[in-house]
């Protein structure tokens, strides 16, 4: 048989196929994505999924006239395939290739960049509205949206003002129960309930005004194509509701979709997951939080877990299976999560509330108005903290220190290694009058011996790592581990000294008037923006009692920084281990 996909360069070539050739197409994409994934990794489960979707919205579409929007962009593979990538596709998340989401400045075809939830359907409303009022009516503003996507605030938001207008736009949800996690709340069950047909109130979306379709089985892809075709015609909002599942072809991937969400290396032929060898490693920091937590709640009754669903990625799934009842998933919900968190607070609860460093940036106004305005104790976990590697600019946890250090009554700690993590947080579960930030990367520390009595932080206090006698590096979090191993392969390591500061705020007076009395030359490290980050902390400082030493600030420059490897990453940023050796050799 020949076949087709290796003869489709752009959607124009797809459209010149028969329906009938549709389903081969998915089968040779399917094949096509799990081939590259095998080997490359990604994210493969979603885009699995919404490939009978894909095809069909490109082959009844006009794109890229018709506007066609991915939300989070986990399911955009087969799009990126379809649209003049197939060629380019196994550089997919690979440094200075393709990014692993949808990206104005990559293709005409990625309308809108993703990477964080429930945006699309704003933004398809945004450039419905332009189209209108461009006079263009003719024009197809499409988002596809997940179930746990569409649970978010900014979804409803967004569906609440589309009803009211007469916009050209189609949203599509993807409803296959599971987001990275398996999908919780209200709406869920609702949406349950509309697949089995034993929901029997009025149909919500119907009620907030759009023509409502469905729900359609997504994988039969001549039903996808002939309703597209029909919705076409249709005028004003308008929702198509598709059952999918989530790792479609893969048996392994339908079966766990949690681990096949992102599975890394897999063998195709048989799905199964390249093993690899743990043994004698160093725990992940995410499951070191995990654990601790589990064992502090134990003994302390006042601990409640709260994540916007990433139980598992944020290892928070220990405590929901150890003690359901004080842990809580709220979905795609990053405000409710923090603001949650406050209310419990008030009433004397001790709430640890675990955000990916990426994510709290959606809930900052919580975090000022409903935390720290109110000094309540709230425990910020923020994990994937720093560069996180593959998934890029969206995803990269770099801003964290410099938009939580402006805030009032925040204590700011980020933990040199994971015995100084599980030491925050029984500090911090001993009680605490304002709230707390304790930031930490994705992926494995360097202690195998982890589980080891606890003792108490003092907070806003530093510490010496190394002696030196001519240069100081100051150093926040686990990046300090990188000048430590620099200094460590230098001849002249006897005279670089390293300080882990340990708090960003507040920061360690009494020490740093010290350090800034010893050493002319000092040098601060961070995984964060140069730009307000703990540099610009550390150089308020010497401003402010008129120091006059040699300061040299390395960071994250002043720019997104896009995919690679996060050794990749660092080096370019200058604060890999060659790059500090070489600076620091430079210096001496």
């Amino acid at each position: 048989m020949q076949t087709l996909l290796s003869h489709i360069y752009s959607p124009k070539d797809l459209r010149k196929l028969s329906k009938d050739q549709l389903p081969q197409v998915a089968e040779e994409l399917r094949e096509f994505i799990i081939d590259i994934v095998s080997v490359k990794e990604g994210h493969l489960g979603a885009s699995l999924g919404v490939v009978e979707l894909t095809i069909a919205l490109h082959y009844v579409f006009n794109t890229p006239d018709d506007l066609l929007v991915w939300d989070v962009g986990h399911q955009a593979y087969g799009h990126k395939i379809l649209t003049e990538r197939r060629e380019i596709f196994h550089t997919n998340r690979q440094k200075n290739g393709i990014s692993g989401f949808p990206k104005r400045d990559e293709s005409i075809y990625d309308t809108f960049g993703v990477g964080h939830s429930s945006t699309a359907i704003s933004a398809a409303l945004g450039m419905a509205i332009a189209s209108k009022l461009q006079n263009n009516i003719t024009k197809q503003h499409i988002a596809v949206v997940g179930d746990a996507s569409i649970a978010s605030g900014m979804a409803f938001e967004a569906m609440n003002h589309a009803g009211v207008t007469d916009t050209n736009i189609l949203i599509i949800l993807n409803d296959n129960a599971i987001g990275i996690d398996p999908s919780v709340g209200a709406l869920k069950m609702y949406l349950t309930n509309v697949k089995k047909g034993t929901e029997k109130q009025d149909n919500i979306f119907e009620a907030l005004n759009f023509n409502y379709a469905g729900p359609i089985d997504g994988h039969d892809i001549f039903a996808v194509v002939n309703e597209l075709e029909r919705l076409k015609s249709v005028k004003g909002p308008k929702f198509l509701h598709v059952i999918t599942t989530k790792g479609k072809g893969l048996r392994q991937a339908e079966e766990n979709q949690v681990k096949y969400h992102a599975p890394g290396k897999f063998d195709k032929r048989t799905g199964e997951l390249t093993p690899k060898d743990t043994k004698n490693l160093p725990p992940k920091f995410q499951d070191v939080f995990g654990h601790t937590i589990v064992e502090l709640a134990k003994k302390n009754k006042k601990i409640v877990g709260i994540t916007p669903a990433m139980p598992t990625g944020s290892s928070l799934k220990f405590m929901m299976d150890a003690i359901p009842e004080r842990a809580f998933d709220v979905g795609i919900a990053e405000q409710h999560a923090v603001t949650l968190s406050a209310g419990m607070a008030t009433q004397g609860l001790i709430p640890f509330c675990n955000v990916y460093s990426t994510f709290l940036q959606r809930a900052y106004d919580q975090v000022i108005h409903d935390v720290a305005l109110q000094k309540l104790p709230v425990i910020f976990c923020l994990d994937r903290a720093g560069l996180v590697g593959q998934d890029g600019a969206t995803h990269h946890g770099v801003f964290d220190i410099a938009y939580l250090r402006c805030i009032p009554n925040l204590f700011i700690f980020a933990p040199f290694d994971v015995i100084a993590l599980r030491n925050i947080m029984y500090t911090a579960q001993l009680g605490l009058e304002q709230p707390m930030a304790i930031r930490y990367p994705r992926g494995r520390g360097n202690i195998l011996n982890w589980e080891q009595p606890f003792s108490t932080i003092e907070i806003g206090k530093g510490r010496c790592i190394n002696e030196g006698s001519q240069i100081a590096i100051l150093s926040i979090g686990f990046i300090g581990n990188t000048a430590l191993e620099a200094i460590n392969t230098m001849q002249q390591s006897q005279k670089v000294a390293l300080y882990d500061m340990q708090f960003v705020k507040p920061l360690d007076e009494t020490l740093l008037h010290d350090i800034f009395a010893r050493y002319q030359t000092i040098i601060t490290l961070e995984d964060g923006t140069i730009k307000g980050g703990f540099g610009s902390a550390i150089s308020e400082f010497a401003s402010e009692h008129q120091y006059q030493n040699q300061l040299i600030i390395k960071g994250i420059p002043d720019c997104f920084i896009e995919h690679g490897t996060v050794e990749e990453l660092q080096d370019d940023c200058g604060i890999s281990v060659n790059a500090l050796r070489t600076l620091l050799i430079s210096l001496l």
